[in-house]
Protein backbone atom coordinates (compact mmCIF):
# COMPACT_ATOMS: atom_id res chain seq x y z
CA UNK A 1 0.00 0.00 0.00
CA UNK A 2 0.92 3.33 -0.54
CA UNK A 3 1.38 4.13 3.25
CA UNK A 4 3.14 1.35 3.44
CA UNK A 5 5.78 2.65 0.70
CA UNK A 6 5.99 6.25 2.79
CA UNK A 7 6.94 4.39 6.23
CA UNK A 8 9.88 2.58 4.05
CA UNK A 9 10.49 5.58 2.91
CA UNK A 10 10.84 7.32 6.37
CA UNK A 11 12.71 4.27 7.97
CA UNK A 12 16.22 6.00 6.88
CA UNK A 13 15.87 8.57 9.62
CA UNK A 14 16.96 7.33 12.82
CA UNK A 15 19.70 9.56 14.56
CA UNK A 16 22.45 8.94 12.63
CA UNK A 17 20.97 10.92 10.21
CA UNK A 18 19.94 12.91 12.72
CA UNK A 19 23.04 13.95 13.97
CA UNK A 20 24.47 14.49 10.24
CA UNK A 21 21.76 16.72 9.02
CA UNK A 22 22.60 18.78 12.40
CA UNK A 23 26.42 19.09 11.80
CA UNK A 24 26.15 19.82 8.01
CA UNK A 25 23.24 23.01 8.90
CA UNK A 26 25.80 23.75 12.02
CA UNK A 27 28.67 23.88 9.49
CA UNK A 28 27.34 26.38 6.95
CA UNK A 29 26.48 28.49 9.64
CA UNK A 30 29.74 28.78 10.47
CA UNK A 31 31.65 29.14 7.33
CA UNK A 32 28.58 31.51 6.24
CA UNK A 33 29.16 33.54 9.84
CA UNK A 34 33.21 33.88 9.22
CA UNK A 35 32.23 35.47 5.64
CA UNK A 36 29.86 38.05 6.77
CA UNK A 37 31.59 38.81 9.69
CA UNK A 38 34.27 40.22 7.62
CA UNK A 39 31.93 42.04 5.81
CA UNK A 40 30.08 43.46 8.62
CA UNK A 41 33.29 44.37 9.81
CA UNK A 42 33.87 46.31 6.55
CA UNK A 43 30.43 48.23 6.33
CA UNK A 44 28.27 46.31 4.09
CA UNK A 45 24.44 46.18 4.55
CA UNK A 46 25.04 42.46 3.64
CA UNK A 47 26.97 40.97 6.70
CA UNK A 48 26.90 38.59 9.69
CA UNK A 49 23.27 37.72 9.58
CA UNK A 50 22.66 37.63 5.52
CA UNK A 51 25.64 35.51 5.07
CA UNK A 52 24.56 32.44 7.63
CA UNK A 53 21.00 32.90 6.36
CA UNK A 54 21.93 31.76 2.65
CA UNK A 55 24.47 29.36 3.70
CA UNK A 56 21.76 28.01 5.56
CA UNK A 57 19.22 27.95 3.10
CA UNK A 58 21.82 27.05 0.61
CA UNK A 59 22.38 23.91 2.93
CA UNK A 60 18.59 23.01 3.39
CA UNK A 61 18.53 22.66 -0.27
CA UNK A 62 20.76 20.54 -1.34
CA UNK A 63 20.05 18.19 1.59
CA UNK A 64 16.78 18.36 0.31
CA UNK A 65 17.72 18.03 -3.43
CA UNK A 66 18.77 14.63 -1.78
CA UNK A 67 16.45 13.56 0.22
CA UNK A 68 14.09 13.73 -2.84
CA UNK A 69 15.98 11.46 -4.83
CA UNK A 70 15.92 9.21 -1.52
CA UNK A 71 12.05 8.75 -1.18
CA UNK A 72 11.84 8.36 -5.06
CA UNK A 73 14.73 5.92 -5.72
CA UNK A 74 12.24 3.29 -6.42
CA UNK A 75 10.97 4.39 -9.03
CA UNK A 76 12.63 2.17 -11.99
CA UNK A 77 14.07 3.00 -15.80
CA UNK A 78 10.32 2.64 -17.05
CA UNK A 79 8.63 5.16 -14.47
CA UNK A 80 7.75 8.32 -15.62
CA UNK A 81 9.05 10.47 -12.73
CA UNK A 82 13.01 11.45 -13.20
CA UNK A 83 14.71 13.13 -10.10
CA UNK A 84 17.54 15.46 -10.81
CA UNK A 85 19.07 15.89 -7.26
CA UNK A 86 20.85 19.01 -8.69
CA UNK A 87 18.27 20.69 -10.65
CA UNK A 88 17.10 22.87 -7.40
CA UNK A 89 20.68 23.35 -6.44
CA UNK A 90 21.06 24.93 -9.80
CA UNK A 91 18.02 26.96 -9.30
CA UNK A 92 19.59 28.05 -6.19
CA UNK A 93 22.59 29.37 -7.33
CA UNK A 94 21.06 30.76 -10.44
CA UNK A 95 18.26 33.17 -7.73
CA UNK A 96 21.51 34.26 -5.68
CA UNK A 97 22.29 36.99 -8.98
CA UNK A 98 18.74 38.71 -8.13
CA UNK A 99 20.04 38.91 -4.08
CA UNK A 100 23.62 39.79 -5.03
CA UNK A 101 22.35 42.66 -7.88
CA UNK A 102 20.54 44.13 -4.67
CA UNK A 103 23.61 44.74 -2.54
CA UNK A 104 25.53 46.62 -5.45
CA UNK A 105 25.39 50.25 -5.40
CA UNK A 106 25.91 51.82 -8.92
CA UNK A 107 27.30 55.90 -8.45
CA UNK A 108 28.74 57.67 -10.85
CA UNK A 109 32.19 56.80 -10.80
CA UNK A 110 31.78 54.07 -9.32
CA UNK A 111 30.57 50.60 -8.28
CA UNK A 112 29.99 49.36 -4.85
CA UNK A 113 29.08 46.24 -3.43
CA UNK A 114 30.55 44.17 -6.18
CA UNK A 115 32.48 41.62 -3.57
CA UNK A 116 29.93 41.89 -1.47
CA UNK A 117 27.74 40.35 -4.34
CA UNK A 118 30.63 37.99 -5.02
CA UNK A 119 30.80 36.31 -1.53
CA UNK A 120 27.06 36.02 -1.05
CA UNK A 121 26.72 33.54 -4.83
CA UNK A 122 30.18 31.89 -3.34
CA UNK A 123 28.69 31.30 0.26
CA UNK A 124 25.88 30.32 -1.31
CA UNK A 125 27.97 27.79 -3.21
CA UNK A 126 29.51 26.61 0.15
CA UNK A 127 25.96 25.98 1.46
CA UNK A 128 25.21 23.42 -1.55
CA UNK A 129 28.51 21.87 -1.28
CA UNK A 130 27.97 21.05 2.69
CA UNK A 131 24.27 19.70 2.53
CA UNK A 132 25.79 17.20 -0.16
CA UNK A 133 28.70 16.51 2.13
CA UNK A 134 31.76 17.87 0.55
CA UNK A 135 32.66 19.25 3.66
CA UNK A 136 36.65 19.67 2.49
CA UNK A 137 35.88 21.78 -0.49
CA UNK A 138 33.33 23.97 1.28
CA UNK A 139 35.45 24.97 4.33
CA UNK A 140 38.85 25.11 1.84
CA UNK A 141 37.03 27.19 -0.35
CA UNK A 142 35.72 29.41 2.96
CA UNK A 143 39.20 29.96 4.16
CA UNK A 144 40.69 30.97 1.04
CA UNK A 145 37.73 33.33 0.70
CA UNK A 146 37.98 34.90 4.10
CA UNK A 147 42.25 35.03 3.61
CA UNK A 148 40.94 36.93 -0.38
CA UNK A 149 38.66 39.59 1.87
CA UNK A 150 40.44 39.79 4.82
CA UNK A 151 43.66 39.73 4.16
CA UNK A 152 44.14 40.81 0.84
CA UNK A 153 41.96 44.19 1.73
CA UNK A 154 45.11 46.04 2.90
CA UNK A 155 46.29 45.56 -0.65
CA UNK A 156 44.18 48.38 -1.31
CA UNK A 157 47.21 50.66 0.37
CA UNK A 158 49.62 49.90 -2.28
CA UNK A 159 47.08 49.88 -5.69
CA UNK A 160 47.02 53.06 -6.90
CA UNK A 161 44.18 53.12 -8.82
CA UNK A 162 42.29 56.27 -10.91
CA UNK A 163 39.81 58.68 -8.97
CA UNK A 164 37.48 60.55 -11.00
CA UNK A 165 36.23 63.86 -9.72
CA UNK A 166 34.27 66.44 -11.42
CA UNK A 167 34.94 70.41 -10.26
CA UNK A 168 32.63 73.06 -10.82
CA UNK A 169 33.45 76.77 -11.00
CA UNK A 170 31.60 79.57 -11.22
CA UNK A 171 33.14 83.26 -11.83
CA UNK A 172 32.70 86.42 -12.75
CA UNK A 173 32.80 87.26 -16.37
CA UNK A 174 36.80 88.31 -16.93
CA UNK A 175 39.31 87.45 -18.91
CA UNK A 176 41.86 84.64 -18.87
CA UNK A 177 39.62 83.14 -16.26
CA UNK A 178 40.44 79.88 -17.55
CA UNK A 179 43.97 80.11 -17.77
CA UNK A 180 43.75 80.57 -13.99
CA UNK A 181 42.38 77.91 -13.22
CA UNK A 182 44.30 75.46 -15.06
CA UNK A 183 47.19 76.89 -13.40
CA UNK A 184 46.15 75.87 -10.00
CA UNK A 185 45.24 72.95 -11.07
CA UNK A 186 48.91 72.31 -12.72
CA UNK A 187 50.14 73.23 -8.96
CA UNK A 188 48.39 69.54 -7.68
CA UNK A 189 49.10 66.08 -8.16
CA UNK A 190 46.58 65.34 -11.22
CA UNK A 191 47.14 62.59 -13.58
CA UNK A 192 45.44 64.81 -16.31
CA UNK A 193 42.36 67.44 -16.38
CA UNK A 194 40.64 69.03 -19.20
CA UNK A 195 37.65 71.36 -19.53
CA UNK A 196 34.42 69.72 -20.13
CA UNK A 197 31.90 72.19 -20.00
CA UNK A 198 31.39 75.86 -20.55
CA UNK A 199 28.12 78.19 -19.93
CA UNK A 200 28.16 81.55 -20.10
CA UNK A 201 25.29 83.18 -18.49
CA UNK A 202 24.70 86.68 -19.98
CA UNK A 203 22.03 88.09 -17.58
CA UNK A 204 24.04 87.75 -14.12
CA UNK A 205 27.34 87.97 -16.12
CA UNK A 206 29.25 84.85 -14.97
CA UNK A 207 30.44 81.51 -16.34
CA UNK A 208 30.81 78.55 -15.07
CA UNK A 209 32.99 75.84 -15.89
CA UNK A 210 33.35 72.15 -15.33
CA UNK A 211 36.63 70.44 -15.25
CA UNK A 212 37.11 66.81 -15.11
CA UNK A 213 39.81 65.52 -12.87
CA UNK A 214 41.89 62.12 -13.24
CA UNK A 215 44.07 61.49 -9.91
CA UNK A 216 45.72 58.62 -7.74
CA UNK A 217 44.15 60.23 -4.81
CA UNK A 218 47.01 61.82 -2.86
CA UNK A 219 45.38 65.32 -3.83
CA UNK A 220 45.14 67.96 -1.17
CA UNK A 221 41.54 68.47 -1.89
CA UNK A 222 41.03 70.83 0.81
CA UNK A 223 43.96 72.99 -0.22
CA UNK A 224 43.00 72.52 -3.98
CA UNK A 225 39.70 74.26 -3.07
CA UNK A 226 40.93 77.00 -0.97
CA UNK A 227 43.86 78.12 -3.55
CA UNK A 228 39.98 78.03 -6.49
CA UNK A 229 38.31 80.08 -3.57
CA UNK A 230 41.28 82.90 -3.86
CA UNK A 231 41.05 83.41 -7.60
CA UNK A 232 39.51 86.89 -8.35
CA UNK A 233 36.37 86.91 -9.31
CA UNK A 234 35.06 83.46 -8.32
CA UNK A 235 31.56 83.28 -6.73
CA UNK A 236 31.62 79.06 -6.07
CA UNK A 237 33.52 76.00 -6.14
CA UNK A 238 31.77 72.91 -6.16
CA UNK A 239 33.90 69.24 -6.28
CA UNK A 240 31.66 65.83 -6.79
CA UNK A 241 32.56 62.72 -8.11
CA UNK A 242 33.28 61.85 -11.66
CA UNK A 243 31.86 59.77 -14.34
CA UNK A 244 34.25 56.73 -15.08
CA UNK A 245 34.90 57.18 -18.88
Amino acid sequence: MDWQIRLEQLSFIGPGVFSETFCKLLLATLLGALIGFERETHGQAAGFRTYILVALGCCLIMMTSLHIHDIFKHFDANSSVRIDPGRIASYALAGMGFMGAGAIIVGKGTVRGLTTAAGMWMIAAVGLAVGCGYFVPAISVTLLSFFCLYVLRQTKTYLRKDNFNGLTLVSDNEKDRQTLIEDVLRKHPFSKFHLASFHHHIIQETITFHFSLVSKGDVLWPKLMQDLSRLPGVREVILEEGIVP
